[in-house]
């Protein structure tokens, strides 16, 4: 737990929040949990959302139901995107590049976690490396010159998971072929994107570019991340955890990536989200982040890997 906030005892709420009016936050994964709580805050200060969105049904359900919520004007869109296949996440960009002029943030918020058995994206991936990470990298680096345009941002949804797997990138077995593990691999996968946020920070600043890139966590929160295929002894011990109220709440899981999107005074090189019990709950705030995540030959070495398997160059 880290002291001294800088936001006080209760940390970042969303009540420091001013009006968005004229803001537009496009968000992965945003027609249930974390993201769509993060939407509805954001719709109700103002501001437009773009969700980039797998399923189609779940988005015009979610969509409805904000709409209900805060009338048929709340600013409110979807892409269908899936971060799994690459041509999707090209398509997608294509379409955001299209028709949205201003993207003041990008939320990877968007994951996939703890899947029982090894599944291979279309791609070639580990599935959780692809949707978390590769998926995200292709994205962001598609749509960075319209984030650079606005002096937008990049916020990375993290976990506190990258402190549980290696420690480090499993550059002779990405797919984790020889020695798969549902929670290894999913913590590989966070440890990835965070490696990736902070590489970004170090080009954008040699290129001289205006892009900010945060990284933060949601803690553990009562999502939908816990699915279907985890195996069943993890979803009895999240069911146990929820219901004896050792988890927050979504809404509760979305306000660092809030807080990363829209507050002035943030440090980059830093790792932030509920700084309470094990990370788990309580204020959010600025936590610490460990000293692997910064190594700066794996974050050389999985950037260049990553540019190769998206067969994306950034123009940094």
């Amino acid at each position: 737990m880290t002291s001294n906030n800088q936001f006080g005892p209760k940390g970042w709420t969303p009540e420091r929040l001013g009006f968005l009016a004229g803001k537009t936050y496009v968000i992965t994964g945003a027609n249930a949990g974390a993201g769509f709580e993060a939407t509805r805050i954001l719709l109700s200060k103002g501001a437009k959302v773009v969700m980039l969105n797998r399923s189609v049904d779940k988005s015009i359900a979610a969509i409805s139901t904000l709409k209900q919520e805060f009338g048929s004007d709340a600013d409110v869109t979807f892409v269908p995107m899936d971060l799994a296949v690459l041509d999707s996440v090209r398509e997608a960009a294509a379409e955001v590049m299209a028709k949205v002029s201003n993207i003041n943030a990008l939320i990877c918020n968007a994951a996939i976690a703890q899947v029982v058995k090894q599944e291979i994206t279309v791609d070639g991936y580990e599935s959780q490396l692809g949707v978390n990470h590769y998926g995200h990298f292709l994205l962001c680096g598609l749509l960075f010159d319209r984030i650079e345009e606005s002096k937008g941002r990049i916020v990375v949804v993290a976990s506190e998971g990258y402190k549980m797997g290696l420690k480090t990138i499993q550059f002779d077995d990405m797919n984790w072929d020889k020695n798969y593990h549902p929670n290894k691999t999913y913590c590989h996968s966070k440890l990835a994107q965070m490696m990736f946020a902070y590489e970004l920070q170090n080009r954008i600043k040699a290129a001289n570019k205006k892009v900010k890139v945060y990284v933060c966590h949601p803690g553990a929160s009562n999502t939908s991340l816990i699915g279907k295929k985890v195996n069943l002894p993890t979803r009895i011990t999240w069911f146990l955890m929820v219901k004896t109220g050792m988890v927050q709440t979504a809404e509760q899981g979305s306000y660092p990536e809030i807080m990363c999107s829209t507050e002035d005074n943030l440090k980059q090189r830093a790792y932030y989200g509920p700084s309470g019990r094990w990370n788990w709950v309580g204020p959010v705030g600025e936590c610490k982040l460990e000293s692997f995540a910064l190594d700066q030959d794996v974050l050389t070495k999985l950037w260049t890997l990553s540019e190769q398997e998206t067969s994306l160059s950034w123009s940094l």
